[in-house]
């Protein structure tokens, strides 16, 4: 299990399931600290003055500017940060605009705290968590190709390496453990993903993946 963070903002206008939600996860990472904030424009406010979280958590349905609009500036002032968006919302418009838009994970607010939890343990590892349902939904979508599609990998010039390391992103391994099972250094690997995501025009794994499996460029 990764470090817990040690700083998380949680976006969220409902003050009962957000303040609920903070207690949970206090007892999951006592070492975490909070701040909460019910907008989005809250939330700007306060950053322009205060260093950015490792990890937000975000609303979709707020007052407002909402979660997906706001996602960009969140990553324009927060780069480095993770971005996991909880939400009761489950439809693909939401799911497809969030991931594409640089969410690193998309999580309900039905998933239990100690879910919510490893969901965090795994954004700072590398992954991309998504609660079972919406990962089926976005599986679901993008097993249908795109009607014209470049031959497998060829307008993106991807290197032997990079297509083994893409193919066990696509399989949900997490940094460590691709670098494990090539028997390479995680620095070495952090670089090919760099190149990746820059290959494919992406920002996130999520994002990877999807394009990966809409466009069948491993196949």
């Amino acid at each position: 299990m990764n470090h817990s963070p040690s700083l998380i903002w949680v976006i969220e206008d409902n003050a009962a399931f957000r303040k609920t939600l903070i207690r949970g996860l206090q007892l999951q990472m006592p070492d975490t600290t909070f701040h909460e904030f019910g907008s989005m424009e809250q939330t700007t406010a306060f950053l322009q003055s205060n260093p950015p979280p490792e990890v937000f958590l975000l609303d979709v349905g707020l007052p407002g500017t909402d979660g997906l609009s706001g996602l960009a500036s969140l990553r324009a002032s927060a780069p480095n940060a993770h971005i996991l968006i909880l939400t009761v919302f489950e439809d693909d418009e939401k799911i497809f605009a969030a991931i594409s838009g640089g969410a690193h994970g998309y999580l309900l607010k039905t998933a239990p705290v100690h879910q919510i939890s490893e969901a965090i343990s795994e954004v700072q590892a590398g992954g991309s968590p998504l609660t079972p349902r919406v990962a089926r939904r976005l599986l679901q979508h993008f097993a249908q190709p795109l009607p014209k599609t470049p031959a497998p990998g060829e307008s993106y010039d991807l290197k032997d390496r990079e297509r083994d390391i893409l193919k066990l992103i696509v399989e949900g391994l997490l940094k460590k453990e691709i670098a494990d099972r090539l028997g390479v250094g995680i620095h070495t690997v952090d670089t090919h993903m760099r190149s990746i995501y820059r290959k494919l025009q992406v920002t996130t794994r999520a994002a990877a993946v999807a394009k990966t499996l809409q466009q069948r460029i491993l196949d």
